[in-house]
């Protein structure tokens, strides 16, 4: 399926080199905004606490904000999920805030929550659906009726985060080194590193903006990168593909306007697949909630990058280590008129 067909080849190999420098400075600033400043981890890998509250009324996520900013937090997430009324709040290991620990912050911040909503702590009893009778505190106004349910509380420790960080570290690695192997197989080892060096290219250029702007990477966004890994790959996969086509095709052509005819071969079909993913993505994006904000977000920056890096990083690389039609076509043997006789 084509929406159009470009009849004149567009000379992409003849501004690779310019599109590879501004390629290379992007690159070259990520990697320094990584280590200048850093990600800014969420609490799967730094610890904290998760806690889950429901309201009787739709919550005000800024007042909540507030209430816990007032505790010694600085940044914590604070997110509707489900309906309106119920609250996540996520909240990160602050040493000495107000007297808060990773022990009883929980606690610490459901009070605050109930004070703020005019309530107070009421030690309640209460039959559970096995029988059990179980004490809870409860946070209920003046007429007794319960205002701010606290129905979850998890704890992640230090120990954990850093085991997630190493598990997502060994995916991110096991992903390219399985990706190398895929592509030196199919196609020949010049394919595999250009490929490679795009995608890397494309995973430092999303940690790179995470790290400059301070948005939060947690492990849905783990997820998004490596799933623009694989998406990537997909781009340059079709486009070596009709490489080595067009290596059987155009006999006299030179490796330059080979790989120029495959790339514009290839647009019509990269804007209807990029541009269906990417209405997917912005339908997350602006309708996704919190929750999957960052991970749409990471998926564009990946998407956009992709198409660059699979046209002006991979093709272009691939050119510079040497390809040609030898690498992908076996050279086709004269047949021997003597048929082997040695006269």
């Amino acid at each position: 399926m084509e929406f159009f067909r470009i009849r004149k080849d567009i000379p992409f190999m003849r501004h690779a080199l310019i599109f590879n420098v501004v390629s290379a400075l992007t690159f070259v600033a990520a990697v320094f905004f990584l280590f200048h400043k850093g990600l800014h981890l969420s609490i799967e890998f730094k610890g904290g606490t998760v806690m889950e509250v429901k309201y009787p009324h739709a919550a005000n996520l800024e007042a909540i904000r507030g209430t816990v900013q007032g505790l010694g937090y600085d940044h914590p997430e604070v997110t509707s999920f489900g309906t309106a009324r119920d609250v996540m709040l996520r909240l990160p290991i602050v040493a000495g805030a107000k007297g808060t620990d990773a022990a009883n912050a929980s606690q610490k911040v459901f009070e605050a929550l109930c004070k703020a909503d005019s309530g107070s702590i009421k030690r309640v009893e209460h039959v559970s659906a096995k029988g059990e009778q179980i004490a809870k505190n409860a946070c209920v106004d003046a007429a007794g009726a319960e205002t701010v349910q606290l129905n979850k509380v998890e704890f992640v420790g230090p120990q954990v985060g850093d085991e997630l960080a190493q598990n997502g570290l060994n995916a991110l690695v096991m992903v390219i080194i399985g990706v190398m192997i895929y592509l030196a197989v199919r196609f020949e080892w010049k394919y595999a590193v250009a490929a490679i060096i795009a995608n890397l290219h494309d995973v430092v250029i999303i940690l790179g903006f995470f790290a400059f702007f301070q948005w939060e990477f947690s492990l849905t966004v783990l997820a998004a990168v490596l799933a623009v890994l694989g998406y990537s790959v997909n781009e340059s996969v079709v486009i070596f593909d009709r490489i080595r086509e067009n290596f059987r095709k155009q006999r006299k052509a030179s490796v330059h306007e080979v790989i120029d005819n495959a790339i514009t071969s290839t647009i019509s079909r990269t804007i209807i697949t990029h541009g269906c993913t990417q209405m997917m993505v912005l339908s997350m994006l602006l309708f996704g909630g919190p929750t999957l904000h960052y991970f749409a977000v990471a998926l564009t920056i990946g998407i956009c990058f992709g198409i660059y890096s699979s046209v002006f990083v991979a093709a272009a690389v691939a050119m510079w280590l040497g390809v040609k039609r030898e690498d992908l076509i076996k050279p086709v043997k004269e047949k021997d008129e003597t048929d082997g006789a040695v006269v």
